[in-house]
């Protein structure tokens, strides 16, 4: 297992940017940089023993300066969306940028994936790689100086290990994710309407609109397109005639995984190709994650020459439910001054 680190470009504003390559011994291995601690590359075995890059991407280092889509991005102080922009916590009112509809999305417009962060402890042993920042109190209009972490891991038997950490010396909001888009039969393959899914959630949270903002509720899978408890291809049913998928042109929702507890690290999705025989298996101890396929990808150049469409890739992203800040009875997201987040999920990679 080794780290190594090179050159991965300059930033418009001068900056050098480095990249870390951490490979085991089977020889896959995951690309990271200190521009928005993004995973850049991750190339892992299929069924023949070729390397395949399963994630979208941009070849260069000013393609995640715009990076409209977030491909690999950390995305932090919050993931997903908050109603309004706004929030009131322990009777303080927060106030954000709208920048997705009248939503706030990802903290941003210039969130978590758009800061340099600093590498620290490449570990030759762990074969991991840390990289930390201290946001400071009001920055994208959250309070609290937040000093944060994030941890990326490749073990021996190809998982993508991503442990967050993070302290506020104010009440604040923490709920980071990775914002990564996978596609198993290799980035710039095409759609991934043919690979299959499964998700262990039963619940999900049903959105009002094409704002995508939860109702509030949970509702039950079973007898709706948004049933994956049994593994179906994401095409199998991504365009039936459901007020859901037409809302958000296909799935991009939260659901509600089972047999949460906190610090429970436990399986919540798997999803494979049949083409290539590569099989990812998402373990967590966060409540929920969003599943997004990819729905608003529009001729992106991405990496080796290919121009990525809709549905070229999907997410799977780990969090608390979109707007919990604001819906008493969802998991909350609010991290109190003083206290410890941490959170971790990990990508594994197999044959099947």
């Amino acid at each position: 297992m080794s780290v190594t680190m090179r050159k991965f470009g300059e930033l418009s504003t001068g900056e050098e940017i480095m990249i870390y390559r951490l490979e085991n011994a089977s020889g896959a291995y995951a690309d990271v940089t200190s521009f928005g601690a993004i995973l850049v590359n991750l190339c892992v075995p299929d069924r023949t023993g070729k390397l395949t890059d399963v994630v979208l991407g941009y070849d260069s280092l000013a393609g995640y300066e715009t990076n409209s889509c977030f491909f690999g991005a950390t995305i932090g102080r919050n993931g997903n969306r908050i109603a309004n922009g706004r929030f009131t916590i322990f009777g303080k009112e927060v106030v954000l940028a709208q920048n997705d509809n009248e939503n706030n999305l990802h903290s941003g417009p210039d969130g978590f994936e758009k800061k340099v962060w600093k590498a620290v402890d490449a570990s030759d042993e762990k074969n991991s790689i840390t990289f930390t920042r201290i946001s400071p109190s009001g920055e994208n209009g959250f309070p609290g100086e937040f000093i944060v972490s994030v941890k990326y891991e490749l073990t021996q038997d190809n998982a993508l290990k991503i442990t967050y950490h993070g302290v506020s010396d104010e009440n604040t909001v923490a709920n980071m994710t990775n914002h990564t888009y996978f596609n198993l039969n290799g980035e710039g393959s095409g759609n991934v309407l043919g690979q299959y899914l499964r998700l262990n959630a039963h619940t999900y949270t049903p959105v009002q609109d094409s704002r995508a903002i939860p109702v509030g509720v949970y509702a039950p899978v079973k007898g709706t397109p948004m049933d994956f408890c049994r593994a179906k291809t994401i095409g199998q049913e991504i365009d039936a005639d459901f007020d859901q998928l037409k809302y958000t042109g296909g799935y991009d929702h939260n659901f509600v995984t089972d047999y949460y507890s906190a610090g429970n690290i436990r399986p919540i999705a798997e999803a494979w190709s049949e083409e290539t025989g590569i099989a990812m298996e998402v373990s967590t101890d966060c409540p929920c994650v969003q599943f997004y396929a990819g729905n608003f990808i529009v001729k992106e150049d991405g990496k080796n020459g290919h121009t990525y469409t809709r549905r070229d890739g999907f997410c799977l992203e780990t969090q608390v439910e979109p707007n919990a800040v604001n819906e008493e009875h969802f998991h909350s997201p609010i991290l109190e001054a003083g206290d410890q987040y941490s959170s971790v999920t990990s990508y594994r990679f197999f044959v099947k």
